[in-house]
């Protein structure tokens, strides 16, 4: 069931102190329970336009789907099969 919440998970982040005295990533990454969560928005379109709109095509819905279910390898298989790079692409379409 998706989640109807318009609130967006917001991704933990270094506090700007610390960064500022570190090379290290700003984001620190969403816990199990946030993904899940943050999955949980999608909104199971029946034609789901992010696919199109990827420029690598990566299979979205079926991605999401496997973060909801806390599948996460699984989700790492499938966003891996279309993408060679996600963790570069994840950067800038988070």
């Amino acid at each position: 069931m998706a989640n109807m919440s318009m609130k967006k998970t917001s991704m933990p982040e270094q506090d700007p102190a610390v960064r500022s005295k570190n090379f290290l990533e700003v984001t620190t990454g969403y816990t199990e329970e946030m993904a899940k969560r943050e999955a949980a928005r999608c909104l199971h379109c029946k034609k789901p336009r992010c696919v199109e709109g990827c420029p690598v095509n990566v299979r979205i819905p079926e991605f999401i789907q496997k973060v909801e279910e806390g599948n996460f390898y699984d989700a790492y298989q499938i966003i891996s099969s279309t993408n060679a790079l996600p963790a570069i692409s994840g950067r800038v379409c988070p």
